[in-house]
């Protein structure tokens, strides 16, 4: 076999496994809000449920959703955290107006 035909071979290979993988999912801003991590959470759920996409894009949307439902979680148990607080804060106002 000759040299130009290996290399045109190895070339071949080496742009098919690039078609093959899939794009690295962009990471997921920290600043976003609750409400717009869930919205596109809902829009990742809606696109994998309708189907027709490839395995490539469902990966990508997989992940995608995964990271958006990160941020989400983190967005609720800050609130969960803060209530927990303000009503620790509230039972312990309420027990020294007890004493007086």
């Amino acid at each position: 076999m000759a040299k130009a035909e290996t290399d045109e071979m190895a070339d071949a290979e080496r742009g098919a496994a690039d078609e093959q993988t899939p794009e690295p999912v962009a990471p997921v801003d920290s600043t976003l809000g609750y409400e717009q991590a869930r919205d596109e959470l809902i829009e990742v759920v809606r696109s994998l449920e309708a189907g027709g996409t490839t395995l490539e894009e469902s990966l990508a949307l997989w992940e995608r959703g995964e990271e958006l439902a990160k941020v989400c979680r983190r967005w609720l148990d800050g609130a969960r955290a803060r209530l927990d607080a303000a009503l620790a804060e509230s039972h312990t106002a309420e027990g020294d107006g007890d004493r007086g």
